[in-house]
């Protein structure tokens, strides 16, 4: 009997542990679309990693912290793609990561998430919150989500043809 309420206890405190997960930069892809001149121009960036903390049975206990690298950014135009690695747009040279940090996760219906967290582009940092979803994949967690942000919050681009609004759309698997 001395034994069954520490054990009960234990029990009753204990959640297993939360997965570790690596992005996986191969497979995922970390894409925006923004109007330049009223024609939507697509892009994508490369160079994902960080680490991810992830159980679908306890979202609240979810952490994120990743990364992609601003230098591999691709539009199909190595003219335009070189203009935007440079000051006035990324700074790729001083600063070559864009960084997503969480600092909640809560769970919507099964499956469906919402993270809020911290965009840092340059040296400029701004919450951020949007719905994901989760789905367990081979051994794998395919994160799924989309947001909007105002790239003048991020001192990109200045004055430009380029539309304020631009949308960032996540498709990462991780292990």
């Amino acid at each position: 009997m001395r034994f069954f309420f520490p054990l009960m206890l234990a029990f009753l405190i204990w959640k297993p542990a939360i997965a570790q997960l690596q992005p996986q930069d191969t497979g995922s892809s970390v894409q925006f679309k923004i109007k330049n001149l009223g024609f939507n121009v697509t892009g994508s960036l490369t160079g994902l990693a960080g680490k991810v903390r992830f159980d679908p049975a306890h979202p609240e206990d979810a952490a994120f912290d990743v990364t992609v690298n601003s230098g591999t950014i691709n539009t199909d135009n190595g003219m335009r793609d070189d203009h935007l690695r440079g000051e006035s747009y990324f700074n790729a040279a001083k600063y070559p990561t864009i960084h997503l940090a969480s600092t909640k996760v809560t769970q919507q219906r099964k499956g469906a998430f919402v993270f809020t967290g911290q965009l840092t582009i340059k040296d400029h940092t701004k919450e951020i919150s949007f719905p994901f979803s989760a789905t367990e994949t081979g051994g794998a967690i395919r994160f799924q989500g989309s947001f909007s942000i105002n790239r003048k919050d991020f001192e990109i681009g200045g004055f430009s043809t380029i539309s304020s609004e631009l949308e960032v759309i996540l498709d990462v698997i991780a292990k």
